[in-house]
């Protein structure tokens, strides 16, 4: 069998610092306690990064690197192909995957902006694209016959689902802070974030599209 290469210790760095800001904050979390956990040298750590902020901003660009591919809006989708219900759920499921994955960055948001006016810059670049993929999602299902809203509707319910969908880890800390990391409070949470989002398309839906939605919801609060 053959044996898979070591890890960098960079690679590694950056895994256990994305577990410790997960599960600790990141305000809770400093280099010290990285090269302690480590089992390195702060000189050592030093030698891969400046800093803690480097190594912020080296996890967020696995972050963007990963959630740019999901983002991605097809230049036009094929013909009856636009997106419908299953789709905008499924993508709603893959986006809190990987927002849970990265959470300390929606959980801590505030403070990590506050202290990187590059990281502030690079976030609201993130929450257009996820506006954007909103849009695209609401008017695939306008052009199915499946969303009934005006075009001022459709544009305020996009910047709805991205703002709770932003907001929603922040929320379930303060809902449940010492099971905040607990297997089976990120599968509910996860779940439960989908439904929350999907739901204000709700109103809009109709026909089968509303249906369908109804029996995606039943099956995920069953959970």
């Amino acid at each position: 069998m053959e044996r898979k290469p070591p890890r960098r210790t960079r690679e590694r760095i950056l895994e256990l610092s994305l577990r410790l800001f997960n599960e600790f904050g990141e305000p809770n979390v400093n280099t010290t306690l990285i090269a302690d956990q480590m089992a390195i040298s702060p000189g050592n750590l030093y030698y891969h990064f400046k800093n803690k902020d480097d190594i912020i901003q080296s996890i967020f660009q696995q972050f963007e690197r990963e959630i740019e591919k999901l983002l991605a809006v097809p230049a036009a989708p094929a013909p009856g192909r636009a997106p419908n219900v299953e789709d905008a759920w499924l993508f709603l499921h893959l986006l809190f995957e990987l927002i849970w994955k990265y959470r300390f960055f929606y959980r801590d948001l505030n403070n990590l902006l506050i202290n990187s006016r590059k990281l502030e810059v690079r976030f609201k670049t993130l929450l257009a694209d996820k506006v954007m993929m909103a849009r695209w999602l609401c008017d695939g299902l306008a052009s199915r016959g499946e969303l009934k809203a005006s075009k001022a509707e459709i544009e305020a319910l996009a910047t709805n689902m991205v703002v709770v969908a932003t907001y929603w880890v922040s929320y379930q800390y303060v809902m449940n802070p010492r099971h905040f990391s607990e297997p089976e409070v990120v599968g509910r949470a996860v779940s439960l974030g989908c439904y929350q989002v999907l739901a204000l398309t709700a109103p809009y839906l109709v026909g089968d599209a509303r249906a369908l939605f109804e029996q995606l919801a039943a099956q995920y609060l069953a959970h």
